[in-house]
């Protein structure tokens, strides 16, 4: 039988430093949140970081997909909720709301995680989750973004991985990559798709970027969205793009 999914709540007050000149969140900052609220879901409910450095297990986002519904501002309240949507083998999906002091949606998250051994190679999820997170078994697949190719006009710049863009994973945080790609598209003259409400920002992690590694930068519009690309010389770290949110 199929445990109910188990839900966690966290407030959350946008800070100053994490706005933009419009005085409206990032979008890296609602995948900060996100990954802070998965954290003390999981630590809660008695699965702590010392749980996990004991069976030499971690989790490393693989996909994310950032709906900002509607306006976040400075100093705004927020309360966020996560639950476990879906599981396979030896991944699942999160999805995460955050909704204002009236209790309406502003903005919601999905992310995929994948389970990982000493090695980094995926470890299947343990037997002890199901009863405490719930949740059935996943009926959708890892999310995927596919930019297409390069186009010959695509702006390109390079980066370098910067000290403070490293995790305690000591590879770059996945938040750190929405503001890559919001750096590239502004470079690319789109200012307003990156402070759209709505907007729908999807990504896609095939591989994570090494401390120090310098990185070329590739974006493109295509339609009414934003396409990018971010490689080193053995190819994808991350595949994107920012798009008009639909059916809202």
């Amino acid at each position: 039988m199929t445990v109910p999914a188990d839900a966690c709540s966290a407030p959350y007050r946008v800070r100053f430093d994490e706005c933009g000149p419009d005085g409206r969140i990032r979008t890296s900052v609602l995948l900060r949140y996100t990954q802070d609220l998965a954290a003390y879901h999981s630590a809660i409910r008695g699965f702590g970081r010392a749980w996990y450095a004991e069976r030499e297990l971690t989790w490393l986002v693989r996909a994310a997909e950032v709906g900002v519904v509607g306006p976040i501002g400075v100093a705004d309240d927020l309360i966020g909720t996560t639950q476990v949507t879906g599981w396979r083998r030896v991944w699942a999906r999160r999805r995460t709301e955050f909704v204002d002091p009236a209790g309406t949606i502003v903005a919601w998250v999905h992310i995929d995680w994948v389970l990982l051994d000493r090695r980094g190679v995926p470890s299947r999820i343990p037997a002890e989750f199901e009863p405490v997170f719930g949740a059935p078994p996943a009926n959708f697949g890892l999310a995927r973004v596919d930019p297409g190719e390069v186009p010959g006009d695509a702006v390109r710049t390079s980066l370098t991985v910067r000290p403070q863009e490293i995790d305690p994973m000591d590879h770059v945080n996945n938040a750190v990559y929405a503001d890559w790609l919001d750096e590239a598209v502004l470079s690319a003259g789109g200012e307003t798709a990156v402070r759209a409400v709505p907007r729908l920002v999807r990504l896609e992690y095939p591989r994570a970027a090494a401390p120090g590694a310098t990185l070329l930068v590739e974006v493109w519009p295509s339609a009414a969205a934003w396409s990018c690309r971010v490689t080193d010389p053995a190819g994808d770290l991350l595949r994107a793009s920012l798009e008009p949110l639909a059916g809202t």
